[in-house]
């Protein structure tokens, strides 16, 4: 008892999120690769924020939608990121209960009620739905603030002539420490209401009879299944149905060609015949012959066609110059 009010709600609420986060980390992230060689999941630019709210879905599986349908947030297309969501939901009931029984046991020494995954994925989501959409509005109107008062302090006389290169970087760093802050700020509050919820359920529990290491060893027989066998084999069945489906539906995602653009069927060719090739090639040098031969034909032609049309104008030009009267000849007029 001493123990669990040492502890603060913030640590409560990181002592059970954050390990259920990574116990169902590698599920999720199974899931999330096939829909997306299904092409059913697209996430935008936002792909931070987007894969963080499905990886954080305890707390996100409801504000999800709340953001998408209310406040008109767009983190992806295709309908394989709702049903992430969905599929999503009794894993975490599961890393929650593994997780909160580990820590009711070891740290708060009291014994885990039943049903307590059910009971903090419950609360975890209703707060999500109301408190991540919060998050978002006043994050992202800070960051919008921030960034307006950067851009007038920034325009002002004083600072108007900051080089191009430093201006960015001091507003990038003006806004976005607020920005981060800020963020800080809630996410703490966020911890600490579930770790509020996570104390309430703690308060409710009696305390564990056994001593230390009683619990410790209770505790690692907790985690060793009663038929090994039987989930060993359903963890390989489910991993081969995953990869099974994965490259199943992995060609949609491959690049190829568009209708428009395919190439054209061509045949393959048989096998070479010798004969055959002489033939053409013997073809191809005659046809080349009577080209030449015509060639030349044709240039002896022109050379012949234009000396007589040379020795024709040379004499027509006495003829034309006799003709013509001699500039001395012409008598001339008297002076006045």
């Amino acid at each position: 008892m001493v123990d669990r009010e040492s502890m603060s709600p913030f640590k409560l609420g990181l002592g059970v999120l954050w390990p259920a986060f990574w116990t169902a980390l590698p599920m999720k992230l199974a899931l999330a690769l096939l829909f997306m060689a299904m092409g059913s999941l697209h996430l935008e630019t936002k792909l931070g924020v987007a894969f963080l709210l499905v990886l954080i879905s305890p707390v996100s599986v409801f504000a999800y939608f709340v953001l998408t349908l209310a406040m008109d947030v767009h983190l992806g297309e295709g309908l394989g990121l709702p049903f992430l969501f969905l599929l999503s939901i009794p894993i975490d009931i599961w890393a929650l209960g593994v997780v909160a029984r580990t820590l009711f046991l070891e740290r708060l020494r009291v014994e885990p009620p039943d049903s307590l995954g059910m009971a903090l994925w419950v609360r975890c989501a209703v707060t999500g739905a109301i408190y991540v959409p919060i998050l978002w509005f006043i994050v992202g109107q800070t960051t919008d603030l921030a960034r307006g008062i950067a851009l007038a302090i920034f325009e002002s006389d004083l600072l108007k002539h900051v080089p191009v290169a430093e201006r960015i970087s001091l507003e990038l760093t003006f806004w976005g420490s607020v920005s981060t802050a800020v963020l800080v700020v809630l996410v703490w509050v966020g911890f600490t209401i579930i770790g509020r919820f996570v104390r309430a359920l703690a308060n409710r529990s009696r305390p564990a009879s056994e001593n230390y290491q009683a619990l410790i060893s209770r505790w690692d027989l907790m985690r060793v299944p009663h038929d090994q066998p039987l989930m060993l084999g359903g963890f390989t069945a489910a991993g081969a149905v995953l990869g099974v489906l994965f490259w199943v539906f992995l060609p949609v995602s491959t690049p190829h060609p568009h209708e428009c653009c395919k190439p054209a069927d061509e045949k393959a060719e048989g096998p070479l015949d010798p004969q055959r090739v002489l033939g053409k090639a013997e073809k191809v040098i005659k046809d080349s012959e009577v080209r030449i031969a015509s060639f030349e034909k044709r240039v002896e032609e022109e050379k012949d066609k234009g000396g007589k049309d040379k020795a024709a104008v040379k004499e027509s030009v006495p003829k034309e110059a006799k003709s013509q009267p001699d500039a001395k000849s012409v008598p001339q007029k008297p002076k006045p």
